[in-house]
């Protein structure tokens, strides 16, 4: 991902808002100079560029991710089968950066970064509810397993739904980049899971 975090227009997005001129609106920024993360004398290629696809993209992905984390937390606790762990861990691993991530680019876009829960209630495409959280809390042994891949898989198809919208609707270079590898990851991630929901018992 260090690919991601250097790409020139999130490094010039979070640069400007710490020198107070990344004073945009929900469209796009104004150009404006950019400066690397190494050398404020250093200009970069282009100017900071971003739309309100970029700003939806990462208001709701954060959320999205933020039940994702949950759901792998309650996976490395309950789990019987080493396979679900093992997804967990990894989706874990891959999304909790990326929360880091979007959270920055939104604060240098100047725009609110969402809060753990905040989006509990919304019905964004491939979120869990309340109750179906619950119920998984709920849920002990290979049924466990059983439920929380099912969720899983949904929550994914809802994650790599929104990763194709920004690719298609999306400004910001860095934003587009990681939609596409949110998208490869988490289509290679719903086959694993699927493949893996037939070996698990079913009652």
């Amino acid at each position: 991902m260090t690919h991601v975090y250097r790409t020139t227009a999130a490094s010039a997005a979070l640069l400007a808002a710490v020198f107070g001129v990344a004073g945009c609106g929900d469209s796009e920024a104004g150009s404006m100079p950019g400066m690397n993360h190494g050398s404020p004398s250093t200009p970069v290629s282009a100017a900071a560029a971003f739309n309100a696809a970029d700003v939806a993209f990462a208001t709701q992905m954060i959320p999205h991710h933020q039940q994702a984390v949950t759901m792998a937390d309650l996976a490395l606790r309950k789990a019987t089968t080493a396979e679900v762990k093992n997804l967990a861990t990894a989706i874990k691993a891959a999304q909790a950066p990326e929360i880091e991530q979007l959270s920055g680019w939104l604060t240098g876009w100047g725009k609110p970064v969402p809060t753990p829960g905040e989006h509990s209630g919304h019905t964004m495409t491939g979120m869990m509810s309340p109750q179906e959280m619950d119920d998984l809390n709920k849920a002990t042994g290979s049924m466990f397993d059983r439920m929380w891949v099912e969720m899983m898989i949904k929550h994914h198809q809802g994650a790599v739904a929104m990763a194709k919208t920004e690719q298609t609707s999306g400004k910001d270079a860095a934003s587009v980049a990681l939609a596409k590898k949110i998208q490869t990851a988490q289509t290679t991630e719903i086959a694993t899971m699927q493949r893996l929901l037939g070996r698990l018992p079913t009652a």
